[in-house]
């Protein structure tokens, strides 16, 4: 009889009788051999594993640990440099963040831009008003002696307009303009029949002279900037001065101001009187030389203003954002985010980035515009297309 079910087994009644066959039987490890089974596994004579040679430690990706057992600190290093850049950066964006802030509430405002009946539509790029002021506002007498603004009662009380430009910033790759309109054009004075342009702004500030000029030109004006005698002298000396390249000898006859010629550095009162000269024998032209004069006075002064030298130079630096607010008169709605692109769409006047000219005139007199060629010359700027040839005068 077999019990199948029971391999290796022993029927109830007792062990099965040998065979007669014996073999070596070791117990199996961790179990004693019980009285009614000694059938384990088989003992296997197996030769000692080698023990495996001295060596080198196995290689890590981390440094090795120094004599203590902690890695050298090389981790804490640039985690302290990174700590460093990041605080440095900090520093930096809340200084721009504290200039930018003096800067917006400090400007001097006016609502120039008005709406009104037939005010042109804007059109493509955009227009900046930029005008220099005859106003003796906070000079004292020894200011207007050393600036030789001239007799104030003859000015109409420091109310009119040495310097309108207009500045063109495109919306395509058409190259930026600086159109200058001579203080002498007659125009239409809205409410007041036909006089010289700058009269608008004696007769009714900003806001009659922004008028004025958008009727005369078809161009809607987006930004007003404005800046008078003394504030164009103080921003001058802030940056200590301004480089300048005369081609001959100015001596103004009416106001006494006298420049040598060659390159040389102009300070306040020398760039006001550089910028404001008609009456030597270098401006023949008058108006229309002291115009072209201006533009080139403003691309030196912009590219002297955005250089490292300035920027970079706490020297001027400093001066320069102390003069500036008090200096600069601009729209209520206008801010600084928009003087700055201004001053980058016009930092390449004196390297031929930018198109100057003066609106085309007739019989080289700065009061009558020619019709067709200033009519050409506007509606290119409209349209963000490139100037005619026959529509730039200088």
């Amino acid at each position: 009889m077999t019990y199948g079910g029971n391999y290796g087994g022993y029927p109830p009644e007792g062990p099965r009788p040998s065979s007669g066959r014996q073999r070596q039987v070791m117990p199996l490890p961790g179990r004693a051999p019980s009285s009614y089974d000694e059938r384990t596994r088989p003992v296997r004579n197996e030769p000692p594993r080698p023990q495996q040679p001295p060596g080198p430690p196995p290689h890590h990706d981390f440094p090795p640990q120094g004599p203590t057992g902690e890695r050298p600190p090389r981790r804490r290093r640039r985690w302290r440099i990174s700590r460093i850049l990041m605080a440095l950066v900090v520093v930096f964006l809340l200084f721009v963040g504290g200039v930018w802030a003096y800067l917006e509430f400090s400007i001097n405002r006016v609502d120039a831009l008005k709406d009104y009946a037939g005010r042109p539509a804007a059109a493509s790029g955009t227009n900046w008003l930029i005008v220099g002021s005859d106003s003796r506002a906070g000079l004292s007498t020894a200011d207007e002696q050393r600036l030789s603004t001239g007799d104030v009662a003859a000015a109409g009380g420091g109310q009119r307009t040495d310097t309108i430009m207009i500045a063109h910033l495109p919306d395509n790759s058409t190259k930026p303009t600086l159109l200058s309109l001579p203080r002498d054009s007659q125009v239409k004075i809205p409410g007041h029949g036909t006089s010289k342009i700058n009269a608008a702004f004696s007769l009714g500030g900003a806001p009659l002279l922004v008028q004025t000029v958008e009727q005369a030109t078809g161009l809607h004006i987006d930004h007003y900037a404005e800046i008078g005698f003394g504030g164009f002298a103080n921003i001058v000396d802030a940056i200590g001065g301004v480089n300048m390249c005369l081609d001959k000898d100015m001596n103004d006859t009416e106001t006494g101001v006298q420049l040598k010629a060659g390159c040389q550095d102009l300070n306040g009162a020398q760039s006001l009187g550089f910028v404001r000269m008609r009456h030597s024998d270098a401006t023949p032209r008058s108006d229309l030389d002291r115009v072209a004069n201006q533009r080139k006075f403003i691309g030196a002064l912009v590219s002297q203003i955005a250089s490292p030298g300035t920027l970079l130079n706490p020297f001027a630096f400093f001066p320069l954002l102390s003069s500036a607010p008090s200096a600069l008169t601009m729209d209520t709605g206008d801010h600084v985010n928009n003087l700055v692109g201004l001053a980058i769409g016009l930092r390449g006047i004196s390297s031929a980035g930018v198109t100057t000219t003066t609106v085309p005139v007739t019989s080289g007199s700065a009061e009558h515009w020619d019709a067709t060629k200033s009519k050409e010359l506007f509606d290119a700027l409209r349209g963000d297309t490139e100037i005619p040839a026959n529509a730039i005068f200088n």
